[in-house]
């Protein structure tokens, strides 16, 4: 977003009408979402969105006709600032790296609990990548299983003991709350060792994150026992 004292303006493209009012319902509750627009199908929502020039597009991955990985991207050719969202039942490991690969913001799955999808928005809206939790490790194995390159293992002699306990809880899909309770530290703390990992390694996203830790088969490395911070 440009004007972060902006409400966050949202295109919901979705075939199910009683879903569609269900979400608008929720977000016109809180100031800094504004909804903008609505659209059926792919071809309706593409041309919302590049009339509307939305922040966020929560996009339905099963539609008839255009799908949701087809419209997303055509919708990135038109609105290549927006950040697309796909919000669906499907829990397939394929679906979700091909989105994500497809050019997706993030992947959310539709009984997502209404404060971490909130969340979810606005992290998406301010740039970040956001994908269920539950989701995280699917893709990180369908990412490493398809044969991506790893960033080179000297990059880790770049981290503190600490932050490998992090990378360690990302590889294993733990949110923020969980690694914070594992490693008896401040959830404060443990975002602020997100953000260093993140930068030491030079990393966009937890789930790049994620990608390298398995990469380097960390993630059944044990928590660390040592309590600073």
């Amino acid at each position: 977003m440009d004007n972060p004292d902006q409400p966050i303006r949202v295109l919901l493209v979705d075939d199910h009408s009683l879903f569609r009012s269900g979400i608008r319902s929720l977000l016109q509750r809180h100031a800094d979402f504004d909804v903008v627009g609505e659209a059926a199908d792919g071809v309706e929502g593409i041309k919302r969105a590049r009339q509307l020039q939305p922040d966020v597009v929560l996009l339905d991955l099963n539609m008839p006709g255009m799908s949701g990985v087809e419209t997303l991207q055509l919708m990135q050719q038109d609105c290549p600032r927006a950040a697309i969202v796909m919000l669906t039942v499907s829990e397939q490991s394929a679906d979700l790296a091909t989105a994500m690969r497809s050019g997706a913001r993030g992947y959310l799955i539709k009984n997502i609990e209404t404060d971490y999808l909130l969340r979810a928005i606005r992290r998406a809206a301010a740039g970040d990548t956001v994908v269920a939790e539950a989701m995280t490790a699917k893709l990180v194995a369908e990412m490493t299983g398809a044969g991506q390159a790893a960033a080179p293992a000297s990059d880790l002699d770049k981290l503190t003991p600490r932050e490998k306990d992090i990378l360690a809880c990302l590889a294993r899909g733990e949110s923020n709350k969980s690694i914070a309770r594992n490693l008896d530290l401040a959830e404060s703390t443990v975002k602020i060792h997100v953000q260093n990992v993140l930068k030491k390694l030079k990393l966009a996203s937890r789930v790049q994150a994620a990608v390298f830790a398995v990469e380097h088969r960390l993630q059944h490395a044990a928590a660390g026992t040592d309590k600073a911070g």
